[in-house]
């Protein structure tokens, strides 16, 4: 039961409804016990009253103290009602009283118990849906660059449903059932304790034999998993690269690829179902070869006289076992769904127990300002044990733009991924005005700097919306200020609806240029006195790429700017540029020194001049 904790540390906050719970539960069980025990006195009003039997016949004394009690209670009715007939027709009156109010009170306390349960179970899966949204948030950037996002995605939809209806759907079942089964066994042990025994020592090979049969169902659960990942990674890639897949002609690939993965899929659902569907009627069938058991095994020992249970108890008693198949046939579906939900929640739990490499210093400092300078001392920085940068030194005053070149994988990225603590040093350190970043609250670090990226990431909402990411209270007149320091003033105003534009998923409405400059005008309404640039123009046409080189120019106006340049002309005019190869720096300077220098910063000038 270790998978299950976590559920059961949801519902440890709400032990009083729980306790609730219980308490209707087992007066529904009672009701129901009671219901069924008013079909001992009534057969014996049938069978006696066939007879012609007197009252004293009918309902003489029991050594049972349970078949006693129902017994002197309608005693008292019939000598009420002055015996003979119209005391027989009394009793078969109260007894259908009885029957009634029992099955009402059952059902009342029933009802009572879904309404206390049901809005815990919908709060437990809220509860898991929600921390694993929080974990996604606060995980490091470099955790998403080894997994898929469509597993990501299958992790918190289906395997999220998969728990609801598999382990929190089964709650209920998990505590009424054994109930209903542990209290119809009490009254089973009272009414005769020879055939109960007989009844027990028979159930341990019926758990046998279900056992076996669901122990199969978590390793094709978690197959099912993985393919329904695979194919929501399959479908988000074909969403995201529907024009590509066109120009190409690979429809045909496409859904070459998501048949043979649905396939896959359908064939583990299948086998999930065949195995768990397995488990009710097989339970049914043992436990109606048990009740045939108990009716052979007590028939011949009421018929030989050799027990002391009446028949009309006898019938009542086969009765009350009958009631406890549907539990146990209940529980034993319960118990193969768990199995099947306990892969869905090893994949949650995989993600909610991954290591957050970058954690919140719990006793941080606030960052008010930022005030004099960012200095990388002796830093190195590993991946998964692989070194990306090596023994970096590097200060950047403020006010002072660094521009950060190399080839692709030289470690530029990773360097300026630093700042914000995106990742941490793994050796060395990184201070902001001469303390050490981990002493700060990643908070008040983040809230200095604004990130303008090579892709432009925008939501689906309003321009507006977009623009106020970085400060929610952000007044028109700011996003109007920022948007014409961008550039985007202009077309933003010729849009339909102005700054209330939907700009679609990934701002699709727009073109490059203009989400580019929106991105822009994002960082400028946060005003932030740090900026890192991943050159925002290399994939724009021309005049696009002017506005957009203008904005940027306009932003870094004052502020401290790390630029990662792959147009090596839009960072010539930097404070420092720093040349970066295989992790480590080769060569630093401004333009004209490392111009002068003939080095590979040269070399890579002149490789782009020749283009």
């Amino acid at each position: 039961m270790k998978q299950y904790a976590r559920i059961f540390e949801y519902l440890g906050a709400y032990k009083g409804k729980i306790l609730l719970y219980f308490l209707f539960t087992i007066f529904a069980i009672l009701f129901s016990i009671v219901s069924l025990g008013m079909l001992m006195p009534f057969l014996e009003l049938i069978f006696y009253g066939e007879k012609g039997g007197s009252t004293s016949t009918l309902l003489q004394g029991s050594s049972n103290p349970v078949v006693g009690a129902i017994r002197n209670f309608l005693v008292g009715t019939m000598q009420t009602a002055g015996g003979g007939t119209a005391g027989k027709v009394a009793m078969l009156g109260w007894i259908c009283v009885l029957i009634i109010l029992s099955i009402f009170l059952k059902n009342l306390f029933l009802y009572g118990s879904y309404f206390v349960l049901n809005p815990l179970k919908n709060q437990v899966v809220n509860s898991l849906r929600t921390d694993l949204f929080h974990k996604i948030l606060h995980l490091p950037i470099g955790y998403f660059t080894e997994k898929r996002k469509g597993d990501l995605i299958s992790r918190i939809t289906n395997d999220v449903n998969e728990v609801e209806g598999s382990v929190v759907g089964t709650l209920e079942g998990l505590i009424r059932d054994p109930l209903t089964i542990i209290a119809n066994f009490v009254v089973l042990f009272i009414l005769s304790p020879q055939l109960t025994t007989f009844l027990l020592i028979s159930i341990p090979f019926v758990g046998l034999i279900l056992g076996r049969v669901s122990k199969t169902l978590k390793a094709h659960s978690n197959e099912a998993a993985v393919k329904y990942a695979e194919s929501v990674s399959v479908l988000d890639e074909t969403l995201t690269g529907l024009r590509v897949i066109k120009a190409f002609n690979v429809e045909n690939l496409m859904r070459g690829r998501f048949l043979r993965i649905n396939e896959e899929l359908l064939d583990a659902k299948n086998r999930i179902a065949n195995r768990r569907d397995m488990a009710s009627p097989m339970s049914e069938l043992l436990g109606v070869s048990v009740f045939c058991g108990i009716l052979y095994f007590g028939g011949r020992l009421v018929l030989s006289g050799n027990i002391d249970l009446e028949a009309s108890a006898f019938i009542g008693y086969l009765a009350l076992f009958y009631n406890i198949i549907n539990p146990a046939k209940a529980l034993s579906t319960s118990f193969s769904n768990m199995r099947k939900g306990s892969a869905a929640i090893a994949r949650i739990e995989e993600v909610l127990r991954a290591h957050n490499v970058v954690d919140e210093n719990p006793q941080g400092k606030t960052l008010p300002h930022f005030q004099h300078s960012i200095e990388l001392r002796n830093v190195s920085f590993d991946y998964d044990g692989h070194p990306i940068l090596h023994n970096i030194n590097l200060t950047i005053p403020k006010g002072k733009t660094i521009a950060l070149v190399g080839s692709s994988g030289a470690g530029k990225s990773t360097l300026a991924d630093l700042v914000p603590r995106f990742h941490d040093v793994s050796s060395g350190e990184l201070l902001i005005d001469g303390v050490n970043i981990r002493d700060y609250s990643l908070q008040s670090v983040r809230e200095q700097i604004s990130i303008v990226t090579q892709e432009p990431i925008l939501f689906n909402d309003t321009i507006a919306a977009n623009l106020q990411i970085g400060k929610q209270n952000a007044t028109p007149e700011e996003l109007e200020a920022a948007a014409k320091v961008a550039n985007a003033h202009s077309f933003i105003t010729n849009k339909e609806q102005g700054y209330q534009t939907n700009i679609g998923d990934r701002g699709s409405k727009l073109s490059g240029g203009e989400r580019q400059r929106l991105t822009i005008a994002r960082a400028l309404v946060k005003n932030p006195p740090i900026l890192i640039l991943d050159e925002a123009t290399s994939s724009l046409d021309t005049e696009s790429e002017r506005l957009v080189q203008d904005a940027i120019n306009n932003m870094m106006q004052n502020r401290t700017s790390i630029v990662i340049a792959h147009r090596l002309s839009t960072i010539r005019h930097a404070d420092e540029i720093i040349v970066l190869q295989k992790g480590k720096i080769v060569e630093r300077g401004t333009h004209q020194q490392l111009m002068e220098l003939g080095g590979y910063y040269r070399k890579l000038v002149e490789m782009q001049e020749v283009k």
